[in-house]
């Protein structure tokens, strides 16, 4: 089997990612963040969904973002909450990252190449998203470019490939996809600004476009909400 890197959240997209890749007949090397982020809940989620889909590993890098800051993700700034789709969608909100993904990216390269992998997978959406700018068609093709020029695999002519298969897909065709597939998002943790008994908040934007998705799908969400 071809192996492959696929990036971990533990959140809606980032399994139903998992799930193709082992659909389309690769190993699957997950690959998963402490970053310093005040969701860290997603980390245990990660790992059950890595098990329950049967990834040949899964690790789990500790860096801090918390050092730059920048995010309602890695410091004490509110997350946005109750916002409409069109709120959502004036500009970047709050909850970006700054490079958040071309860290990723940059990391599961690393363990690709030390892998002899050639593919990596991430689940970046570019329909029903918060408006992050590396989540878009033109970074996934601008960080492949760069994978190639920069690593002595790409030199040596292997060359990767990154995947971002939901890039064009809406949350309801996601959550479709991945119930095709099997995923069992029960184990899936999505909210950005969660309760200390770990229930997701169901009104910071994550929440929200996560509810949406479900109901235009015609499932039940399965996880519990405080409201």
């Amino acid at each position: 089997m071809k192996r492959a890197v696929v990036l971990l959240s533990g959140g809606l997209d980032s399994a139903t990612v998992l799930a193709i890749s082992r659909a389309e007949g690769f190993e699957a090397y997950a690959l998963s963040f402490q970053y310093g982020q005040r969701h860290e809940r997603e980390i245990a989620a990660a790992e059950k969904v890595a098990q329950s889909l049967g990834a040949r590993e899964h690790r789990i890098a500790e860096i801090d973002l918390r050092i730059f800051g920048g995010s309602a993700l890695t410091s004490g700034a509110a997350v946005p909450a109750h916002r409409s789709e069109g709120e959502m969608a004036k500009e970047i909100p709050i909850t970006y990252v700054p490079a958040r993904n071309t860290i990723f990216l940059s990391y599961a390269l690393a363990w690709a190449e030390v892998l002899e992998a050639q593919d990596i997978f991430i689940g970046a959406n570019a329909v029903d998203y918060s408006g992050y700018p590396d989540c878009r068609p033109q970074f996934i093709r601008a960080f492949e470019l760069l994978a190639n020029l920069a690593t002595r695999a790409g030199v040596e002519g292997r060359l990767f490939t990154i995947h971002a298969p939901l890039i064009a897909l809406s949350k309801a065709e996601i959550i479709r996809r991945g119930v095709s597939l099997g995923v069992n998002y029960s184990l899936t943790h999505s909210c950005y600004d969660p309760a200390p008994s770990g229930l997701a908040c169901g009104i910071c934007d994550s929440c929200r476009l996560r509810l949406k998705g479900f109901r235009e799908a015609g499932f039940p969400d399965p996880i519990a909400y405080v409201q």
